[in-house]
């Protein structure tokens, strides 16, 4: 059983190891290197990870209902697992157990309906149409 002590300690390095992966997204998204999603290049389908530096683009502009279109999956896991993470250690080993399953079977949901025609909301968005 981890000290008072030990606990902060340990909620502090998650909040830290968030923030360091944000302050990445951002250089990365400032440095304009752009690269292309290889299973879309490759199969022509969205993965669960299209539009995710578009995504960052947006939030860094501060356009969060455009961030959100080009990547809901993730936009939605932003704001989730850093709750999840900060409180996993007072949750019982099997609800984080059914968490992560769900999340799952959640991912590989939006990646089969994100690319059928009747779900074509759930793609990313085409920058021609938002400039």
């Amino acid at each position: 059983m981890l000290t008072r002590k030990g606990n902060l300690l340990q909620i502090s390095l998650k909040i830290v190891s968030f923030l360091l992966f944000l302050i990445c997204s951002y250089l990365y998204v400032k440095s304009n290197i752009k690269i292309n999603c290889l299973f879309f290049e490759i199969t022509g389908l969205y993965c669960p990870g299209c539009g995710i530096t578009r995504l960052f683009e947006s939030l860094f502009k501060g356009h969060l209902y455009q961030a959100f279109r080009f990547n809901q999956l993730i936009f939605i896991l932003l704001f989730t697992l850093p709750i999840y993470f900060i409180f996993m250690d007072k949750l019982d080993r099997k609800v984080r157990k059914n968490f992560l399953y769900c999340l799952l079977i959640f991912t590989f949901l939006f990646w089969i309906l994100r690319n059928v025609s009747f779900f074509s909301f759930l793609q990313p968005i085409n920058l021609e149409s938002i400039l």
